[in-house]
This record gives C-alpha cells, sequence and structure tokens, in this order.
C-alpha cells in the first residue's frame, strides 16, 4: 500500500464504467434498503463509489500518518492522480457529473493532507532533534560516602636538648670567672713570730734524761 494511490481505484473504476459499459447507469438505484424508520433508502453506483472513496481516504491519511510513511513519491502520484481527475471533469463530457467531481475532490484532500502531514512531522522532529543536542549528560551514580580515617597523633615538641657533661664551657665565660678571682683582694694574714724561732734565741735544749 506503500506509495499506491489508493484514491485511483474509484477513479478507475468510474473510467472503466464509462468506456467499457456505456449502458450501466450510475444513478438507478442498485438495491433498496428499508430503515426501522420505515423509509426506503435506494443505493446506486453512484452512492458505492463515493462511499468506497470516501474510506479509501481514511486509509490514506492513516498510512499518511505513520512514521516514515508518505515519502516525495506518494505526494508525486497523488498529484498525478488529482490532476488527471480534474482533468476529465473539466474537458470530457461524460465526467461532468456530480459523482465524479466528488471523487476529484475527495482526490485534492488526499494530496493537501499528505503535505500537510509531512509539514507537521518535520515541525515535531526539529525541536526533539535540538533538545537531544542539548541534552546534559547523564548524572552519575551517587558515590559512596567516605570511611572517615582517624585524625594523625599530634606529634611530640623535640625534648629539649640537656648539656652533656663534656660541654666545653665557651672562652667568654671562662675568662669572666678568671676576671672576677683576680677582681677579689685576698687580705695577708699577719704571721705571728713563734718567740722560741726568733733570731738570735737559741732553741731551747731539751733536758738530760737520767
Amino acid at each position: 500500500m506503500v506509495g499506491f494511490p489508493l484514491l485511483l481505484i474509484p477513479l478507475a473504476v468510474y473510467n472503466i464504467i464509462v468506456f467499457l459499459m456505456p449502458g450501466v447507469s450510475l444513478v438507478d438505484p442498485l438495491v433498496t434498503v428499508t430503515l426501522m424508520s420505515g423509509a426506503e433508502w435506494p443505493i446506486t453506483l453512484s452512492d458505492i463509489l463515493l462511499a468506497l472513496g470516501i474510506l479509501l481516504l481514511l486509509l490514506e491519511v492513516i498510512k499518511g500518518a505513520r512514521p516514515g510513511a508518505k515519502f516525495v513519491m506518494d505526494h508525486l502520484l497523488s498529484l498525478i492522480v488529482f490532476g488527471a481527475a480534474a482533468a476529465e471533469f473539466v474537458l470530457w463530457p461524460k465526467f461532468g457529473t456530480s459523482t465524479f467531481g466528488l471523487l476529484t475532490l475527495l482526490a485534492l484532500v488526499d494530496f493537501i493532507s499528505g503535505i500537510a502531514l509531512r509539514t507537521r512531522r518535520r515541525a515535531a522532529v526539529a525541536p526533539a532533534a535540538r533538545v537531544q543536542q542539548i541534552e546534559p549528560e547523564p548524572a552519575l551514580p551517587p558515590q559512596p560516602a567516605p570511611i572517615p580515617q582517624p585524625a594523625p597523633a599530634p606529634a611530640s615538641p623535640p625534648a629539649a636538648s640537656t648539656p652533656s657533661a663534656n660541654t666545653v664551657p665557651p672562652a667568654a665565660s671562662v675568662a669572666e670567672s678568671v676576671l672576677l678571682d683576680h677582681s677579689k683582694p685576698t687580705q695577708a694574714q699577719p704571721t705571728i713570730a713563734s718567740p722560741d724561732l726568733q733570731p738570735g734565741r737559741n732553741p731551747p735544749s731539751e733536758p738530760e734524761q737520767r
């Protein structure tokens, strides 16, 4: 069904009746249907062709509304069918009837509806493509919370260096201590001469032992 204009069917049937069956009347009732109201409805060949054309136009619209349908060739074929039907309706006396005129109008509706559906589809696809281009990147899945690590112990301050026993005092302190020692005069102690050691006197002699 894709690419084939369905309204060509009732137009082709009308052409067959006009050229190949000239004795067939389009306005004579083929069957009479009695309604519930009691009225009688005569159905002619012209009515059948129009009803067939309406149903096929509905199928054409449904086919054109499907995604990917109604290509350029479909529109071109619909335009050719409408142009041929309009030319027959205007130029040939046998086609100058209300039935054929309505069939030509259905062909025009088929062509215009196909163009409208294609334009509508393009207008709907353009914003969708633009939204896809500016669509933000998908958010990454939430990462698990990091396990808290224990805080490092504070570093102990460096121990104060104690001077070693073998540390040599600086020269300045040694010189200062020497100066302090020399700056304090020492008092001379008077020497008491022993009477026994005075000059000119002999030491006492030891008593003789008996």
